[in-house]
């Protein structure tokens, strides 16, 4: 079973950075807010057919707001603060770069959140974003050379 999850983790990875690009696509063509809206009504739709078809026996349009916390229902406005921010970014970062950005991001603030809910500090996950921030930041300069110095490099790299 944990195999099973780590592969959807990793497809669900591959599917999200595909879908930056799509909707930056789809940003660059109607607008970035346009863009944005137009992802939500099909993803709407999408999540419906889901529902329609799944055997959960709750409606989606019974909001349990007496049982279900309010705050709870942030996650549909910060998808769309996500979205809008990558469809914007994406051109103007590669995919590799925003990748990473996106990433680091996400493991400090799950540090911060398992410190806080948890009481729960990891060292090991603390000393890998580091690394993963100095990789990312040598990274950075061996590309910043590359641009001002092309003939120095080759087109293909040893690793």
């Amino acid at each position: 079973m944990l195999y099973i999850a780590m592969l959807l983790s990793i497809l669900a990875g591959v599917s999200l950075v595909f879908a930056r690009m799509v909707n930056a696509s789809l940003a660059k063509e109607v607008g970035l807010l346009t863009g944005t809206f137009y992802n939500y009504v099909v993803g709407l739709f999408v999540s419906l057919l889901f529902l329609v078809f799944s055997k959960e026996s709750s409606t989606p349009f019974h909001l349990s707001f007496n049982i279900v916390p309010l705050w709870a229902y942030l996650g549909g406005v910060l998808g769309v603060v996500v979205v809008t921010v990558s469809s914007y970014l994406s051109p103007k970062i590669s995919a590799f770069y925003l990748t990473l950005l996106i990433f680091i991001g996400q493991l400090f603030t799950g540090i911060i959140i398992d410190f806080f809910t948890l009481n729960e500090l990891s060292i090991g996950k603390v000393f890998g974003g580091i690394l993963v921030l100095v990789g990312l930041s040598y990274n950075l300069v061996l590309d910043q050379n590359r641009e001002e110095n092309p003939t120095s490099f080759s087109k293909v790299e040893s690793i």
